[in-house]
């Protein structure tokens, strides 16, 4: 597909415009946790606590969970691999790996869309899908329809690249609520510069991050995609010790459980880049902010990236959304 730097038509669940409730905000929440590793039901059942604590205690109506986190962020394991050869250790420990990882759809995916049905609110969820023999890290889209879709990261950074396959241009979804639109991009994805222009596209209004890179550096790409897409930004990374993992499964950083592996930085931005929660580090715990929508018209006075300074007599934007996983 090849457009114009114009607005790109949102993706539509159930493919029906959802009715605007002429709201002017909106309270959203960024969870930073991790769930026990290699522990599939542990994860799911941290997962629907930590939801329903997000909406009933801090009135979330849009919940943002971490990259990985049913299914699991296997920080300093190696698997095993060196250039060239695998180790029989290293491939049992995939297949526990792989154990751990959810089908979609399936019985997680149905327990959480059940909640956010229950309790009429939107979530956005990190997981580790198994599709076929292959594994991808995703973001699971959830509403009180229930289930709505995913995104599958497209480019796994670095060593993740010998664990998970890479996504295709069909899952890359901004889901229009009615009253705001929002979609996700996965830890480095938000560093991919026509991954962002294709979501500005499509009038993300809320960008949401899951993530587990927890640099001091992520605050400035977060506080930048938020100026430069004029939208909310909601990122939500893992707090992730040692003692999360199997006494037999010892991560490169050491074996105490209280090492940290994962060390946070979830926060919540404006449309003008400002923090409006956190960077929560050190400890678990729900970032929450109320939005005043209103905000992405003020800050889209003086720039729109894909409006009135996107240049579209210069630059054309080209994306293939063809799905090309079976």
């Amino acid at each position: 597909m090849t457009l114009p730097y114009v607005r790109g038509a949102p993706y539509r669940c159930h493919m029906t415009a959802p009715e605007s409730s002429n709201k002017t905000s909106i309270t959203v929440a960024a969870v930073q946790a991790a769930a026990p590793l290699f522990d599939r039901a542990a994860a799911l059942d941290k997962a629907i606590s930590l939801i329903t604590r997000a909406h009933t205690e801090l009135g979330a109506e849009l919940i943002v969970l971490p990259e990985g986190f049913l299914g699991g962020y296997p920080k300093g394991l190696d698997f095993g691999i060196t250039v060239g050869s695998r180790t029989p250790e290293g491939r049992d420990l995939f297949r526990r790996y792989a154990d751990a990882a959810l089908e979609v759809p399936g019985e997680e995916v149905t327990a959480i869309g059940d909640l956010t049905r229950e309790l009429s609110c939107h979530a956005v969820v990190g997981a580790i899908e198994r599709r076929h023999g292959t594994l991808y890290c995703v973001a699971l889209h959830f509403g009180p329809q229930g289930y709505i879709g995913l995104h599958r990261k497209l480019m796994p950074t670095a060593g993740e690249r010998y664990l998970w396959g890479q996504g295709d241009g069909s899952t890359m979804p901004v889901i229009d609520t009615g009253d705001v639109r929002f979609g996700a991009a996965i830890c480095w994805e938000n560093y991919m510069p026509l991954f962002r222009a294709s979501m500005y596209a499509k009038d993300v209004d809320i960008w949401c991050a899951p993530t587990v890179d927890d640099r001091e550096v992520w605050l400035s790409t977060m506080r930048h995609i938020a100026l430069e897409g004029r939208c909310f930004v909601v990122s939500a990374a893992q707090f992730q010790t040692r003692a999360n993992y199997p006494d037999d499964v010892i991560p490169v950083q050491g074996n105490s459980p209280e090492t940290v592996l994962i060390d946070g930085g979830s926060v919540i931005v404006s449309p003008l880049g400002e923090v409006l929660a956190g960077p929560l580090r050190g400890a678990e715990g729900i970032l929450s902010a109320e939005l005043d929508l209103d905000d992405l018209t003020r800050a889209r006075f003086d720039f729109d990236p894909v409006g009135h300074y996107a240049r579209p007599d210069i630059f054309t934007l080209t994306t293939d959304e063809t799905a090309r996983l079976t």
